[in-house]
């Protein structure tokens, strides 16, 4: 017989239980699934971390009193509540201090749920205001493209100044409308537009042009006085960058009023220590993700071996039938080999195709375009191959050894 018929008489008799084939073939699926999907959104997550550390600068670092994300024990949670704001002087006195040693020191403070209104037009209350110094531009890599951006005296004299994010400005001043000393209600507060900031884009799923920056004085002083400020640094250039945290560290140090003894209370957050963060979180994501799908995978390859041997007793006369009147034992063998392959692969398209789709969903928030791991696919499909013929030649081998004459005979 040939190659192409072995094939043919597998799917037909694989067609014949259809809802058996179904519900083997899901079992599959599942375990596939869960490891394409988990795979698929963390490449979008790990493409979107990459995106918003390029928007950062190479460069530059940021000091603030507590870590980006925080794990462990309530104690460490405690510890980080605990800790003393960096006040708007200790900024002042770091800024000194590091003046010499970085190329631009920009300050910031930020509250979210803020709205925003020109005329009749309104935002939505979801914008950002972010509390900011003259410096705040430049080193957290925003560009003004129309208008100016905050001077020394808007923060000397806590002036009602603001610069528009490039959303917020879209939103307020369609149509071309120059939004430049036009006033403006930030939360019923009146503010007068000094320029707009270049679009800027999306970064860790989160839009970089939905805010309002205002002096930071103005902010302390009107909207929140018992705030921690943010600090970030550029570095002179990337060689310099190990020497300028080290010496950001003294000089924060100083401004706090640490002794030698004492440990920091403040966070160095560099671009280095979020990838390592993530890559924490990314490891235990994909090492649950790995275990769920092997233990789906070994409970369907075991499902695919109870029907592969319901199947060879169901088809006893039939296999006595075909021995009888000369079909080889390989061509036996091949048959419910292909059979049990087939089931196998069937839901391993079924699972990649529904993982990356749903994987997907997270590259669609994060503003990203389609990802197809290419790797954990290849990888899916030879597994699923190896659970197929793994798990399915006990059964093809029984069927090959039937005793045609054991098999013909009447029960």
């Amino acid at each position: 017989m040939l190659l192409h018929e072995t094939i043919t008489q597998a799917i037909y008799s694989l067609t014949v239980n259809k809802l058996r084939s179904w519900l083997t073939i899901m079992g599959v699926a599942v375990g596939v699934f869960s490891i394409i999907a988990v795979m698929t959104a963390l490449d979008a997550i790990d493409k979107s971390v990459e995106s918003g550390l390029a928007s950062l600068g190479a460069n530059t670092f940021q000091i603030q009193k507590n870590p980006a994300t925080t794990f462990g024990s309530g104690h460490s949670r405690n510890l980080y509540a605990n800790r003393k704001d960096i006040t708007w002087q200790q900024a002042l006195l770091f800024k000194k201090s590091m003046e010499a040693s970085s190329r631009n020191i920009g300050f910031m403070i930020s509250s979210m749920a803020n709205q925003a209104k020109y005329a009749s037009l309104t935002t939505n209350p979801d914008v950002t205001m972010t509390g900011g110094d003259e410096n705040f531009s430049a080193s957290s890599g925003y560009i003004v493209a129309g208008g100016r951006n905050l001077a020394e005296s808007d923060i000397r004299y806590a002036k009602n100044s603001v610069v528009l994010g490039n959303e917020v400005a879209t939103t307020l001043f369609p149509s071309g409308v120059n939004p430049q000393n036009k006033s403006i209600k930030i939360n019923g507060d009146v503010y007068t537009v000094a320029g707009v900031f270049d679009k800027k884009g999306a970064a860790f799923g989160q839009s970089q042009d939905n805010f309002v920056l205002i002096p930071i004085t103005r902010y302390l002083n009107h909207i929140n006085e018992k705030s921690s400020v943010s600090i970030t640094v550029e570095a002179i250039s990337r060689q310099d960058y190990p020497l300028a945290i080290d010496r950001a560290i003294g000089a924060m140090r100083l401004a706090r009023g640490l002794t030698v003894k004492d440990a920091n209370d403040f966070e160095i957050r560099t671009n280095e220590s979020l990838i390592d963060s993530f890559r924490d979180i990314q490891r235990a994501i994909g090492t649950g993700a790995f275990i769920i799908s092997f233990m789906a995978l070994l409970t369907a390859g075991v499902g695919i071996m109870n029907i592969m041997l319901v199947s060879v007793t169901e088809r006893t006369r039939e296999i006595g039938i075909r021995k009888s009147v000369g079909a080889p034992r390989g061509v036996i063998l091949y048959q419910f080999l292909f059979e049990a392959l087939f089931l196998s692969l069937a839901g391993g398209v079924i699972g990649i195709i529904t993982g990356v789709a749903t994987g997907n969903v997270v590259a669609f928030k994060f503003n990203l375009p389609p990802i197809f791991p290419w790797l954990w696919i290849i990888i899916s499909m030879v597994v699923c191959s190896g659970i197929g013929m793994t798990f399915g030649l006990f059964p093809a081998w029984k069927a090959a050894n039937l005793d045609p004459v054991e098999a013909l005979r009447p029960k």
